[in-house]
Parts: structure tokens; sequence; C-alpha cells
């Protein structure tokens, strides 16, 4: 695939895109707010400048690049050439189906259509187009610019070709694919993960012991390389918040209902480090 767009330029999106970009990609980011189109700009550029200035890239790398994005505000340009379209959007079922209705009459039918989704099984989506077959789940993991995974989710209408059409993507851009070749909420990496900030929460709104020990004794005793409540603050309380109502609403079990507490940062706005404020404090940081 030597054509992708990216749609949502949020800190996903625009990693996505900027990753893509870095290998060779010619790679369209579309957004619907012009103001997160120009933040994702803004970022690409200092991002870039930073690693040359850390003599991590060359400055013909960075203008190799930024020769492989553009920033596409609007949505049937930026899908017009590409062959592989990845939604990072909001993690809102509603949302994304409005958006797949869209791709759907906007792309040719050869073109594949991938959400980014933590938790929203690509059958769900597939099925509001017309190319089921050609719809799947394209996990990458924030910060994407540094985390190697990709957990690629196929539903039974995915054929082998497709699924190797897509690891074969992950790997040229220098990802580690893992296949999943049966749906389930959470997939491999979140379901794991949700286990243990389910307890990390608990043992922290039950007042057993602070954010800082909780996540010390975790980096300390089981060698993760970051606690599990620093670890959502950089994700998003509100991605982890509105994942786990998605997955309580579609299955009704209650070990899948967020913590009182995530339902509380989530609905004051206290998202992590992109609102300056969540499990800590982050002077200097502030929304998008």
């Amino acid at each position: 695939m030597n054509s992708i767009a990216v749609v949502g330029a949020g800190a996903m999106g625009r990693q996505i895109a900027l990753h893509c970009a870095l290998h060779g990609v010619d790679t369209s980011l579309t957004d619907s707010f012009a103001a997160s189109l120009s933040a994702a700009e803004g970022f690409t550029r200092e991002y870039l400048e930073g690693r040359v200035a850390k003599g991590r890239i060359t400055a013909e790398q960075k203008q190799g690049a930024l020769a492989k994005v553009r920033f596409e505000p609007d949505l049937g340009a930026a899908v017009r050439d590409a062959e592989l379209v990845i939604e990072a959007i909001v993690e809102k079922f509603e949302s994304k189906a409005a958006l797949f209705r869209d791709l759907d009459r906007l792309c040719h039918s050869e073109v594949l259509l991938a959400t980014n989704s933590s938790n929203i099984r690509g059958s769900r989506l597939a099925a509001l187009t017309g190319r089921p077959e050609r719809v799947l789940n394209l996990h990458f993991f924030n910060p994407a610019l540094v985390m190697d995974l990709v957990e690629v989710v196929v539903h039974p209408q995915v054929p082998q070709e497709i699924v190797e059409q897509a690891v074969a993507f992950c790997r040229r851009i220098g990802k580690t694919p893992v296949v999943l070749r049966r749906e389930i909420p959470g997939f491999i990496v979140n379901r794991i993960f949700r286990a243990l900030t389910r307890e990390a929460i608990s043992l922290y709104e039950e007042g057993y012991a602070s954010a800082e020990d909780i996540d010390t004794a975790v980096t300390k005793g089981l060698g993760h390389p970051m606690g599990p409540l620093r670890l959502l603050d950089t994700t998003g309380i509100d991605v982890s918040y509105l994942a786990r109502m998605d997955e309580y609403t579609e299955t009704g079990v209650e070990s899948a209902k967020p913590n009182r507490t995530l339902k509380e940062m989530y609905a004051r706005g206290d998202w992590g480090k992109k609102t300056g404020r969540g499990f800590y404090t982050y002077p200097g940081e502030g929304e998008e």
C-alpha cells in the first residue's frame, strides 16, 4: 500500500500519519475541526525539527517526511487516492458509524477501511458498509511514534488475503503486528490492561495507597516500565472511560463497567496529560 489516509488529527491520528510518512508512505491527514488539523501540522513540524536537533534523523529525512504527508480539510479529497483509510476519531460508536457510512460512499470498492478503535469491533462497522470483507481493526498504541505493536483484529467475513495485506502494511511501516482471528471487546492488550487498572483504581479510590505508591509497586515489583495510573493519564482517561462504557453497554458484563473514580474524572474533564490533570498533575499541559 503506497497511499493511505488517516481520519482524525488528534493525538493518535497525527502520530499514525507522521509515522507512515516517515516510512515513505504517501499520507493524507484530515479532520472535521480546522483547529485540530492546524495543531497536527504544527506538531508534525515541531516533532521533526526536534528529531533533527537531537541527531535522530537528517534534515533530508525531515524534508522527505514533510513531502509525504499533507493536511487536507476535505474528507473526500483526503481519501480520494487512498488504498487504505485508518479512522482515528473519538471512541464513540455513533460517530464512527457515521464516518464509515461516509467512507463507504466516498472510497472506491477496493479500499480497505480500518478503525484504530481500542475496543469497538470492526464487524459492527463493517455491517454498515457494502464492503464488510474489507473492514477490520488496526489498533495502534499511544504514542504511535514509539510503540511497536499493532493489533490486527479480523471478523469471519475478512478473507486471508486481506489479513495478509494488513499484516504486510504494518511490517512495511516498522510495526510488529499480532492477529486476533476472533473478535472480543478490548482485544488482547486492553483486556489485560483493564484488569490491571481496574484493580489499581480500586486500591486508589478505597484509600489503600496513593497513586504514586501503586505505580511504584507495579514498576518495581512487576517490572512494568510505567505504572497503571500514570499510563491511564498518558493514554487518556476519556479514551479508557468511553471504551469501558462501550463494552459494558454492549455486553452488560458488570466487570466491564468503569470504576467510580474513572467516571468522576471523565465528568470533570480530568483526562490526564492532555488536559493537565488526571491521577497526577502536569504543569504546562492542557487540552489540544
